[in-house]
């Protein structure tokens, strides 16, 4: 066995690597709304048209926009995504996992699973560090620049699939046939996969990696425990903490603990149906 093993964290963005939308560090404002009133108008909108939510504030977003003679272009999300403030330890936590990881001679991969905006997550300090962001798209007008319509939205169900698509490598979302076909040896384990998200909307992916014998996390905020305690009491998680992704944090040592766990079996397997050696 030459190939490192790999573990591949998924994360959720909202409220899980940042402490609110990302929308309302950039976009939100120069809407000249609040965020109670963006989103009370995606509400509006959705139960008007029976729209599904994704779709509306995607929809929510262009309409706005227009109403205020400004060009959604991706430069211009670019731009909203500049100013997202994060939790505590976020900047190095991805530095500092990935040493962890060299160090056990496991590799590290971080990837992106959001509902929320790519295009505004793409001009974020962080958004190098991911492999693949899988975030909700718009499609540009080749003349103007501007958005015109939804290339992808991805709501908590459908954010299963990338569970899947990693594993497998099936990373274009295009590609229906690579990730339905039965695969013999996957690029990523299951048991290889964590994924780290905050709440209800996050469910189906931890259970999806829960129960295929992956680890998923439930962070919350710091005196807000309420928030993912059913979480933990449906035995919908594996583990939750605080979201605070310092060294020396509860969130860290957990992740380091599944690194190990990974070597180890990596190690385990190695000597699986050897011959005898005599030593």
């Amino acid at each position: 066995m030459s190939k490192k093993p790999i573990v591949a964290i998924l994360y959720d963005f909202d409220a899980t690597l940042s402490p609110t939308d990302m929308q309302a560090y950039g976009f939100i404002p120069r809407m000249g709304m609040t965020p109670e009133q963006f989103w009370g108008r995606t509400a509006e909108f959705s139960k008007a048209t029976g729209c599904e939510k994704i779709l509306s504030y995607l929809y929510t977003m262009i309409a706005v926009a227009k109403e205020k003679n400004i060009k959604v272009t991706r430069s211009f999300l670019n731009e909203c995504g500049k100013n997202i403030q994060y939790y505590p330890g976020v900047t190095t936590w991805f530095r500092r996992i990935n040493d962890y990881g060299e160090s056990k001679g496991v590799r590290i991969e971080h990837y992106l699973v959001s509902s929320g905006n790519k295009e505004i997550v793409e001009g974020c300090s962080i958004a190098g560090e991911f492999k693949k962001m899988y975030g909700c798209e718009f499609i540009f007008d080749k003349k103007s620049g501007e958005a015109i319509w939804p290339k992808l939205a991805i709501n908590y169900t459908q954010k299963t699939q990338y569970f899947f698509r990693i594993s497998k490598g099936a990373y274009d979302t295009t590609d229906d046939d690579s990730v339905n076909q039965k695969t013999h040896g996957r690029r990523v384990d299951y048991q290889n996969i964590v994924y780290i998200g905050d709440g209800m909307t996050d469910v189906p992916s931890m259970l999806i990696v829960k129960n295929n014998g992956g680890r998923s996390i439930a962070v919350y905020p710091k005196g807000k425990e309420e928030k993912v305690q059913s979480l933990v009491d449906d035995e919908r998680v594996n583990y939750c903490s605080i979201a605070d992704y310092s060294s020396g944090k509860r969130l860290e040592k957990i992740m380091r603990l599944i690194i190990d766990s990974a070597a180890i079996r990596y190690a385990m397997d190695s000597f699986e149906g050897q011959a005898p050696s005599g030593d």
